[in-house]
């Protein structure tokens, strides 16, 4: 296999060695413990930078981010991110994968961009409301905690896998969208446990990366 950090610019390179320190010092200033917070947010960092850059490499690394953030979420009684994360967020990565594999950009190793049609847009407006409807009741049913931003970040976090598995560039901007309510979840967090701190700042970096990864999208399909 090919090193895919062969394939980043000087600026990717940058951004996510930024990004790493950022995380790691964060954990550390915090008082974050355990290592599994620490590993979620340096694999989800890693998988962002591939899946800006249109590798499929940043979809496998999703998968496994999906599974570590769960865990984490369950322990704070985020059932919606453990119900989003691992029942949405990590399908749909398994998903992506096939669809990119078989949508290479002229046998290359980056993805072919798409447009989206009435058809997609229709599907996804219709499945965003049916999905955010069906969680927010398991969700009240389970008692979860900050409900309302559960749910919002379920809608976010669909639309942003739903319009990755169709190569939009727009999947950036709903991952963007859905950083800041995750953003606004681990700030609630932090209020009880000081240690969460360290979550925030992981999806503040998630953010910088996403909408680097819309400005990049948008290049590739110019390019394309």
């Amino acid at each position: 296999m090919k090193n895919p950090f062969k394939k980043l610019t000087k600026f990717e390179v940058g951004l996510w060695l930024c990004s790493l320190a950022v995380i790691l010092l964060s954990a550390v200033f915090s008082g974050a413990d355990g290592l599994i917070s620490s590993a979620a947010s340096v694999i989800g960092v890693t998988a962002l930078i591939f899946v800006a850059k249109g590798m499929v490499t940043g979809q496998v690394l999703t998968v496994v981010f999906a599974v570590f953030y769960g865990i984490i979420s369950f322990s704070f009684k985020y059932y919606g991110e453990v119900i989003t994360y691992l029942c949405m967020t990590a399908p749909m990565a398994v998903f992506s994968v096939a669809s990119w594999l078989r949508h290479p950009h002229e046998g290359s190793d980056r993805v072919e961009v798409a447009r989206l049609t009435p058809k997609v847009i229709a599907g996804m407006i219709v499945s965003a409301i049916a999905v955010t409807a069906v969680f927010y009741f398991v969700l009240a049913a389970l008692g979860n905690e900050a409900l309302i931003v559960s749910a919002v970040s379920i809608t976010t976090s669909w639309l942003a896998s739903y319009l990755t598995f169709f190569r939009s560039p727009y999947y950036a901007l709903a991952y963007a969208a859905n950083d800041i309510v995750l953003i606004i979840l681990w700030i609630i967090a932090a209020a009880g446990d000081i240690s969460c701190l360290s979550m925030v700042f992981c999806f503040v970096m998630f953010l910088i990366n996403d909408l680097y990864g819309f400005i990049n999208w948008k290049k590739m399909q110019a390019e394309q």
